[in-house]
């Protein structure tokens, strides 16, 4: 008989996201396709349920959101599939934030190779993800949180 897995909670979540740094996020493009592309997660940050990503005004996946809110988040720790590896699927809706108070906020060093001058590089800025579904495969399970 199989067991029965535990309940995922949003503190396992981000106790499984800790130190991944690159999250694959797809959006609906105007062509009514799915598109996706790397953004940093920054790995260093906590995961609440909200993710934060800086971007460019003018870049795709930003006029994809303005079409369409609503954006899905992937993630893969760095071990493989066979080895202990946990990957996480995130649904969500997308804002984009122009507001250098809330850059601040969410501003590492590791961004500056990005954008050269910081918070106030024309044209930046940030996505505010919010998640509302959530799913973790690991340990040969897989499990949902609704948020």
């Amino acid at each position: 008989m199989r067991q029965m897995a535990e309940a995922l909670t949003l503190d396992h979540v981000a106790d499984a996201m800790k130190g991944i740094d690159i999250a694959i996020m797809s959006t609906h493009a105007a062509n009514k396709t799915i598109a996706s592309r790397p953004m940093s997660n920054n790995g260093d940050v906590r995961f609440n349920g909200t993710s934060y990503f800086f971007s460019y005004e003018g870049a795709s996946c930003v006029e994809d959101i303005r079409r369409d809110p609503n954006v899905a988040l992937g993630y893969s720790s760095s071990a493989g599939i066979f080895s202990g590896s946990v990957y996480l699927a995130a649904e969500g809706t997308a804002e984009i934030i122009k507001d250098k108070t809330a850059f601040k906020a969410h501003w590492t060093a590791d961004l500056d190779v990005w954008f050269d001058n910081g918070i106030d590089t024309p044209g930046i800025v940030l996505l505010k993800v919010r998640a509302h579904k959530i799913k973790v495969w690991e340990k040969n399970q897989e499990r949902e949180l609704i948020l």
